[in-house]
C-alpha cells in the first residue's frame, strides 16, 4: 500500500521521481546505491547522508530526507517503508499520514539542524523560501508573516532568498508559520546549502525552458508577421492574412500559457490578497494584448499583436534568465562557506599509544578527538595542533593568501586547508561552535538585515505600480478618443516599459555583491547597516593595544616595591590573569610560563581596570595603578612616575598591606597602521585615539602615526561617554576600531564598529565589521570598498529614476511600441545587476 496524505511542506527534492521501485526494490536499497532510501531520487556524488533503518545504513539525498527518516524511525513508524510498494508520487507524499499528524516540523529532532534557541520560549528558525522573483515578494512574505501571532520578527534576503524567523512556542508553531507561508503561494524549507543549491538549479532550469519556448515562439509568429507587414496593397489575400493570424495564434498560445505563466499565477496572487506587485502590470500588458489579438481573430479584427506579445515575454524572461545568473552567482560566494567542510575526517581513537586511525563523519566528532589531517585536506574542524609541524591556507576564513605556519599549540580553524605536512590535532569545537559556524551566522545576519537605504527604495517601487497603473488607464482611455487603433499598444506599451524591478534590485544587490566582495578580503560585515554607515564615517576612533599595536604584549621590567622578587612578583601577577583575556594578562602569562604558579580563588575582574584575588589567604588587586590604590585603599607609589618614563604600559600590584611591585609591558605598532591613517587623514577624516593605557604610553603610539587627539589612563565607561559627547554633533558619524572585552561598551555605542578578528568573542559580536585577517590594511580597502558601494547604489538608483521618467512619457506619446517596451525593461533590470557585480573587483590596498 502507499500512503497518501494531505499537503505539507517537506525539506524534499522538488522533481518528481520517474521510477517506481518494486517491495523488493525498497526494501533492499541500502549504503551504496544512487537512489535516494527515503525518496527515491538519484543522489549527488558529494552529498554523504544516513539513516540507520532495519538495521543497516540507509543512504539519503539530502539533509532534509536525512531528517525525514530519521523522525520516522524515532517514532517508531518503520513500517511505512517496509509496507510501501511504491516511492511517492510528489514530495509532499514523502511522509505516512502518521507521522503528519504529529506535526513533524514542530519535532524538536527535525528542529536540530535550522533551528536555535534565543529565549526561554523564542525560537529562530533559517529557512529558504521558493518563488521569490522580486522585492515584492519580499514585502508581501515579511508582512504577512510578521501579522501571525505570536512571530516577533521576519527578515528575508531578496539575493539568497534566505529568511529568518523568530516566534514564541508558546503561542504559534513553526508549522503554522510555513502554512501561513503557503497560503500565499510560496514554499519554504529548512535551509541548508545543498538544498539551496538545488533550488538554485531548477531555478535556472525552469526558468531556461521558458525562454527557450519563448524565443521559439517569438521567431515561428514574426515568420508569419513578417510577410502581413511587407505585403503591398492587394499583395495578400484577406484568407491568407487570416490563416497567417490562426498560425500565430497557436504559436503564441505556449507562450502565454507556458513562458509567462508566472507573470500572471503571481499578479493573481497579488490581486487576491490585494496587494500590486511587480508583474501586476507585466500580466495586465500581456493579457490584455494577447486576449485583444484573440478577439480580433476570431472576429476579423483589423490588428493583431502576437508578434509583440511573444518579444516582449521573451526579452523580459531572457533579462530575468540574466539577472538570476548574476545574482546566484554574487551570492555564491557566502554560500560557499555552508559547503567548505569536508563529510568525514580521520580520526586517531588510541592517540597517543596507537597511530592507526578511522574514517568518520564529520558530524559524529566530539570534543577532545585527535584528528589527523593529511596534506591538500581541509581541516574539519576547530582544534589545536598536538603534533607535527605545517603550513596551512586560510584564504576562504581571513582573506590572506599567503600560508601560515602552524607548531604543536598553534590553534588550527575548520575550514582552512593543510599544504605542507600531516598535522594530528584536538578537536576543541565542532558544529555551530565552531568559528566558521559563527562567520556563517554573522554572515546571514547582515544578510537579512535591511539598510535604510534599501527600506526606501522598497518603499517608492511600491508606491510606483500604483502610479504606473493610474498612468496606463489614463493613457489608454485618451488615446481611445485621439486614435482608437493604436489605444492598446499605447496602453501595453506603457505597462511594459516602465522598470520598478530595477529599483528593487539596485540596491540588494549591490549591497549583496559588497558584502561578498569584502568576505573574501578577510573583512566580514554582520549588520546590514555597516556598508552604508562605513561609507559615510566621519570620525575614526582606535583602541591603542590590539589594534594599532599587535597586542602581544611583553614584559620588559619590574619593579619590586613590598621585598619580594620580581620572579615571585610575576608568578603572583600571572596567577591572577589567570580570568582575563586582556593582552596585558597575556603578557604576564607568557612572561611566567615556565615557573610554578601559586593556588589563586576568589578571581574578579573590574573590566577595563584590572584583577582581584586571594592568594595564601590574602587579597590581592593588580591593574591600572588608580584602580589598585582605589581598591586597595593606598596612596600611588612615588616610584610610578619615574617607572613610567620609560615608556609602556604600567599595570600595579598590590595588598591591603600595601604596594608590592610595577610592571612594565612593550607592545608594537601593527605595521600597516600609518598607511592606513595616513590615508584617512588625507580624505579629510577626524582620527583619534581612546585606551586604558597610561596616557604616555598612548600619546607615543598617537605621534608615531600622527594622530593629534589622543587620550590615555580611559575607563570603558570613559571611552563611551566620549564617543556619545562626538555623535552630538549632527554632522558627525562615528566609526570605532578596537579589541577586547574593554571594548565592547563603546564599539555599541558607536555609529559603526570594527573588531579585529583576533578579538574577544564579546566585542566581536557587538562589532558591525569583523577584520578577520587582523589586518588594518583591509580596514582601507573596506572603506573604499564601502563608498564605491553607494556610488553603484546610487548610480542604480538614478539610471531607474532617469530611465523610468523618460521612457514612460515616450511610451504615453506613442513613440515606444510593445516589443520596445519588453528590451527597454528587460534591458533596465539587467544593467543595474551588472552595475552590481563591479564590486566584485575587490579595491587595492589604501
Amino acid at each position: 500500500m502507499s500512503f497518501r496524505g494531505g499537503f505539507i511542506l517537506l525539506p524534499m527534492t522538488a522533481a518528481d521521481p520517474s521510477v517506481v521501485d518494486s517491495p523488493s526494490t525498497a526494501a533492499t536499497q541500502g549504503q551504496g546505491d544512487a537512489d535516494c532510501y527515503h525518496c527515491g531520487l538519484p543522489i549527488p556524488p558529494e552529498t554523504h547522508h544516513y539513516v540507520r533503518i532495519d538495521g543497516r545504513e540507509r543512504r539519503m539525498c539530502c539533509v532534509g530526507c536525512e531528517a525525514v527518516a530519521q523522525s520516522i524511525v524515532d517514532n517508531g513508524l518503520v513500517d511505512y517503508y517496509r509496507h510501501r510498494d511504491a516511492m511517492p508520487e510528489t514530495r509532499r507524499e514523502a511522509m505516512p499520514v502518521e507521522l503528519q499528524e504529529l506535526g513533524l516540523f514542530d519535532h524538536p529532532d527535525f528542529q536540530k539542524s535550522f533551528v536555535r534557541p534565543v529565549g526561554e520560549h523564542e525560537h529562530e528558525a533559517s529557512l529558504i523560501l521558493e518563488g521569490i522573483t522580486c522585492a515584492a515578494c519580499v514585502w508581501l512574505n515579511e508582512r504577512h508573516v510578521s501579522r501571525q501571532d505570536g512571530v516577533s520578527a521576519v527578515e528575508i534576503n531578496y539575493a539568497t532568498r534566505r529568511a529568518r524567523v523568530r516566534w514564541d512556542e508558546r503561542r504559534i508553531k513553526l508549522s503554522d508559520i510555513l502554512g501561513a507561508i503557503q497560503a500565499i503561494g510560496y514554499r519554504a524549507y529548512p535551509y541548508d546549502a545543498e538544498r539551496s543549491e538545488q533550488i538554485a538549479e531548477r531555478e535556472r532550469r525552469s526558468m531556461l525552458w521558458r525562454v527557450f519556448v519563448a524565443g521559439f515562439g517569438m521567431m515561428q509568429v514574426m515568420m508569419y508577421a513578417f510577410p502581413v507587414y511587407v505585403a503591398g496593397e492587394g499583395d495578400m489575400t484577406w484568407d491568407m492574412e487570416q490563416l497567417l493570424r490562426w498560425a500565430s495564434l497557436l504559436l503564441t498560445l505556449p507562450v502565454v500559457l507556458y513562458s509567462a505563466a508566472p507573470f500572471f499565477q503571481r499578479a493573481a496572487r497579488d490581486i487576491r490578497l490585494r496587494r500590486l506587485g511587480m508583474d501586476v502590470p507585466v500580466a495586465v500588458g500581456v493579457g490584455s494584448a494577447f486576449l485583444a489579438s484573440l478577439w480580433a481573430t476570431l472576429t476579423d479584427g483589423p490588428e493583431v499583436y502576437f508578434d509583440s506579445v511573444t518579444m516582449f515575454v521573451f526579452f523580459l524572461l531572457g533579462g530575468r534568465y540574466l539577472e538570476m545568473i548574476a545574482r546566484q552567482k554574487a551570492v555564491r560566494g557566502v554560500e560557499e562557506l555552508g559547503k567548505v567542510l569536508p563529510s568525514f575526517a580521520e580520526r586517531l581513537a588510541g592517540w597517543p599509544a596507537q597511530a592507526a586511525g578511522e574514517r568518520v563523519p564529520t558530524s559524529q566528532l566530539a570534543i577532545g578527538d585527535v584528528l589527523r589531517v593529511r596534506p591538500g585536506e581541509v581541516i574539519p574542524a576547530d582544534g589545536v595542533v598536538v603534533e607535527g609541524v605545517g603550513e596551512v591556507n586560510e584564504a576562504l576564513l581571513t582573506g590572506e593568501s599567503l600560508p601560515v605556519a602552524k607548531h604543536v599549540g598553534d590553534a588550527l580553524t575548520g575550514g582552512s586547508i593543510n599544504i605542507s605536512s600531516p598535522l594530528l590535532f584536538r578537536v576543541e569545537h565542532v558544529g555551530d561552535s565552531t568559528r566558521l559556524a559563527a562567520i556563517r551566522r554573522l554572515m546571514e545576519r547582515a544578510a537579512m538585515e535591511k539598510p535604510r537605504v534599501a527600506t526606501q527604495s522598497d518603499k517608492v517601487a511600491g508606491w510606483f505600480i500604483l502610479t504606473l497603473l493610474v498612468l496606463a488607464s489614463l493613457t489608454g482611455v485618451a488615446w481611445y478618443f485621439i486614435d482608437s487603433e493604436r489605444a492598446l499598444w499605447v496602453f501595453v506599451s506603457v505597462l511594459v516599459v516602465a522598470c520598478p524591478c530595477a529599483l528593487s534590485l539596485a540596491t540588494p544587490t549591490a549591497l549583496t555583491v559588497g558584502t561578498d566582495a569584502m568576505a573574501r578580503m578577510g573583512v566580514l560585515v554582520t549588520r546590514g547597516h555597516a556598508i552604508e554607515t562605513l561609507a559615510h564615517a566621519s570620525h575614526f576612533v582606535f583602541d591603542k593595544t590590539g589594534t594599532l599595536t599587535h597586542g602581544r604584549m611583553k614584559l620588559d621590567e619590574v619593579l619590586p616595591l613590598g621585598g619580594r622578587t620580581a620572579a615571585e612578583l610575576t608568578a603572583l601577577a600571572a596567577s591572577i590573569e589567570q580570568g582575563s583575556e586582556h593582552p596585558v594578562a597575556a603578557g604576564l602569562r607568557e612572561a611566567a610560563a615556565v615557573m610554578a604558579l601559586p593556588a589563586v580563588s576568589g578571581l574578579r575582574a573590574e573590566t577595563g581596570q584590572g584583577m582581584q584575588g586571594d592568594v595564601a589567604g590574602e587579597t590581592l588587586w593588580i591593574g591600572r595603578p588608580q584602580y589598585v590604590a582605589g581598591a586597595a585603599g593606598l596612596t600611588p607609589p612615588t616610584a610610578i612616575e619615574t617607572f613610567s618614563q620609560h615608556g609602556g604600559t604600567v599595570v600595579a600590584l598590590a595588598s591591603a598591606a600595601g604596594w608590592l611591585g610595577l610592571f612594565r609591558l612593550g607592545d608594537t605598532v601593527r605595521a600597516e597602521a600609518g598607511a592606513l591613517v595616513q590615508g584617512l587623514a588625507e580624505d579629510g577624516l577626524q582620527l583619534g585615539v581612546l585606551s586604558g593605557d597610561s596616557p604616555r604610553a598612548v600619546a607615543a603610539v598617537a605621534d608615531e602615526l600622527g594622530i593629534a587627539d589622543a587620550h590615555g589612563g580611559m575607563s570603558p565607561q570613559g571611552k563611551q561617554s566620549w564617543i556619545a559627547e562626538l555623535q552630538k554633533s549632527p554632522q558627525a558619524v562615528v566609526a570605532m576600531v578596537g579589541d577586547g572585552v574593554n571594548d565592547a561598551p563603546v564599539l555599541a555605542q558607536a555609529h559603526v564598529s570594527v573588531a579585529m578578528g583576533g578579538g574577544t568573542d564579546l566585542a566581536r559580536n557587538q562589532a558591525d565589521i569583523v577584520l578577520l585577517n587582523e589586518n588594518l590594511g583591509s580596514l582601507g580597502r573596506a572603506i573604499l570598498l564601502a563608498r564605491k558601494t553607494l556610488r553603484i547604489i546610487r548610480q542604480n538608483l538614478w539610471w531607474s529614476f532617469a530611465y523610468n521618467f523618460t521612457s514612460v512619457p515616450l511610451a504615453m506619446l506613442g513613440l515606444v511600441t510593445p516589443w520596445m517596451a519588453g528590451i527597454g525593461m528587460a534591458g533596465s533590470s539587467l544593467l543595474v545587476v551588472l552595475n552590481a557585480m563591479r564590486l566584485q573587483r575587490v579595491p587595492r590596498e589604501k
